[in-house]
This record gives C-alpha cells, structure tokens and sequence, in this order.
C-alpha cells in the first residue's frame, strides 16, 4: 500500500477518495408505497402504459367538433370521470368534465365559460380551434419510456407518478446497516448522576439520528471504555454485523486511544487519517471487504462535520444514490466569520430572513450554542475574515 500523502486532505478531496472506492448495495424487489420515500432506484422505472391513457379533457365545458363549434349544436349526453363515452355524432356537442375521457369523433374541448346553453342546444363565443383543451394520450409519458432513472432518490412526487404510470413493484438498493461505537471512560448514559470528571454521553445519539435521517439503519449502538481489548471487540462485532461502522473518540495518539490499533489488527485498510478542516481534523477513515469504517474525533461539533462532509455522501453512496452530495447552497453572512489559509473551518448557522447567522460555536465542543443550527457554513480557505454580507456555501442540517 502507497504510503500517506503527508499533506492532510481537504475535505471535498476524502470525500471524493472514498466515494470512488465504494459501489451501491444490491438491489431488492419492493412493493410500491410510501415508504420507499428516500430510498433509491435500482433500475429505470418504465411506464406500463401511455400516461395519460386516454384523451380527456382539459377544462370543464362541452366536446365539440371544431367544424361544427360555430353554430348552435345539440347536446347529446355527457362524459365524466370513469365514463366510456359514446361517439360524438356531427352537429352535436357533449358536456365534459375535466379528465373526462374525449369522446370519439370529438377533437376540441370548448370551456363552460364560453358556453350559452339554450335548453337541449347550445351556441359559443369566438373561434374554436381543433386541439383546444385535449389533453392527448401518452403526452405526458408514452408506454415504455423512463419514468424514473436508476439512481434518483425516490420522493412523493415520484412515488406518485411510478404509481400512476401502472407500476406496483420496482427494484430499489438496500439501505446501509450502521454500527456505532463511543469510546471514553468518562461517558455516562443520559439521566444518569455525574460523577467528577464524566460527561452525559451524546455522540451516539446525535449519529445515529443522522444516519437514520439520512435513510440508513442502525442496527447497534454501543459504549466502550478506554480498553484495547474491549475496543477492539466492540469493533469486530460492528465489522461483522454492518455495512457502515462508526465509531466516536479514540482515533488520536494519546495513551488511550485504541482505535486506530484495533482496526489495524482488524485488517482494515486505511484510506486517510486527518483532515484540513476545523473542527475535525483528527477523521480517519478506511475499508474492509466493502465495509466503511469512520473514525470520528469525539468533540460533538468535529462529529457533525464528520458526518456531512463524508459519510452521509458515503451512505447516499452505498444506497445507490447517483449524486450522493454533500449539496450546498449559498446565502449571505449576517456577521463576519474568520477565515484560515490552510484549513475548512466550518461553522454552525441559523437560517433567518436575513441570512446565515452565526451561533458564536466556534469551539468544538459547544454543542449547546448548536443546538438550534439547521446549517453549517463552509467557510474557504484565506486570510483574514468573510465579512457580513458576503455569500457563504452552506450544508443543510
């Protein structure tokens, strides 16, 4: 194996060294409903049938021939949803609703507010044109084509028109199995009292919230004492039972710090340890027959840049997505955010009115000053500030 580039890695550059080592999970045939929100199709979903499958009417009023629309007609029955009209004879007209199929021998819809219905005839103002108002078959998607490609994460809206193209099953990759470890002997679980020296343990929490907002499924969570040993047990469970495995603290060089060792013994490849961004610098990350493995500093600010920045796109990766992300987007700064020459320093934002407003966490450990953070704001590389008002890249939460 090539030795390390010394130089740690931007961010943008691990993240695009680990999404090109790792390929989407194998597909399974699912039933269409709502809960396949989020995941992502395996293959291109084709319309079974024309959509729409007939001709039907845009607009609530009469079928017409528009040849005939000049002079007053008869009205000769109706067509609404659900209906199978009868032909529309010369000289007469058909009052329709919209989506109603279009009769035969009709080739215009003319609109009810154009419309003079005198008893069981009926006369209308201006020209009529054939083709007004006829929403013809397969214009929206002919039978056989793409509904939805390989790759686009299914959402609502593309539930709806798999549905209504006539398809019941499709193919969607499996979503990653996640693993997380925490490491520390000062950690306490939540609602536990205290002692000198411990913390209420929050990191598992907050990834595990994120790899499930991110469609992925936690299948074990586990705390681990500052212990070779138990480290490198806990890890070779998590290696065993999932696709993705994280870990939090212990990827530093103090006396403590046991993962790297362990994942070492374990046989798992290192891809790169370090990165140029604040905070996170300490990141490490590597691969096992296919598995990930995330090794993340344990300040909750370092793990929240850790997970935006690179496994989110590497679950999205995995599960099949064709632009796992991170997307950004960009509004402009309401104060100035210090900037560093050699290093991302990312910071937690609030969206107002106004813009991306910094919450003053500057520190990786305020977790607290975060809490109310639905961005993070990348700030670039230089010297000296980004002031207020200049746009920022942000990612959001």
């Amino acid at each position: 194996m090539a030795a390390p580039d010394p130089r740690p890695l931007l961010p943008h550059e691990a993240c695009a060294l680990l999404l090109a080592r790792l390929v989407p999970l194998p597909s399974e045939t699912l039933e269409l409903t709502s809960a396949l929100t989020g995941r992502v199709v395996a293959d291109d979903v084709h319309a079974a049938h024309d959509l729409p499958p007939f001709d039907n009417s845009a607009m609530d009023g009469y079928a017409v021939r528009a040849v005939d629309a000049a002079g007053e007609l008869l009205v000769a029955g109706g067509s609404f949803a659900g209906d199978d009209p009868a032909r529309l004879e010369p000289h007469t007209a058909m009052t329709i609703a919209t989506g109603a199929p279009l009769p035969a021998g009709a080739d215009s819809i003319v609109p009810v507010e154009l419309a003079h219905p005198n008893g069981d005839r009926v006369s209308f103002d201006g020209p009529v044109k054939q083709g007004d108002h006829v929403r013809r078959r397969g214009t929206d998607v002919p039978a056989g084509a793409v509904v939805i490609s390989a790759g686009e994460t299914l959402r609502p809206l593309a539930l709806a028109a798999i549905a209504t193209s006539g398809v019941a099953e499709l193919q969607c990759h499996r979503v990653p199995r996640v693993c997380v470890v925490v490491t520390g002997d000062e950690l306490v679980a939540p609602g536990k009292p205290l002692l000198n020296g411990q913390i209420h343990e929050s990191n598992s929490v907050l990834i595990a919230a994120r790899c499930e907002q991110a469609g992925a499924t936690v299948v074990s969570v586990e705390r681990v004492r500052d212990d070779a040993s138990a480290t490198r047990t806990a890890l070779a469970h998590a290696l065993e039972g999932a696709d993705v495995v994280v870990t939090s603290g212990g990827v530093s060089v103090g006396t403590r710090d046991h993962v790297k060792p362990a994942l070492a013994a374990l046989g798992v490849e290192q891809l790169f340890w370090r990165l140029a961004v604040q905070p996170g610098r300490p990141t490490w990350c590597g691969l096992r027959d296919g598995r990930v493995v995330v090794g993340l500093p344990g300040n909750p600010l370092s793990v929240m840049v850790g997970l935006e920045l690179l496994l989110v796109p590497a679950l999205r990766r995995l599960a099949g997505a064709a632009d796992p992300g991170p997307s950004t987007f960009r509004l402009p700064l309401t104060s100035a955010l210090r900037m560093d020459p050699q290093r991302l320093r990312v910071r937690p934002v609030r969206i107002t009115s106004a813009g991306a407003e910094p919450l003053g966490a500057d520190l990786s450990h305020q977790l607290g000053r975060a809490a109310v953070a639905d961005a993070l704001a990348l700030v670039p590389l230089g010297d000296g500030e980004l002031g207020a008002g200049a746009p920022v890249d942000l990612i959001g939460l």
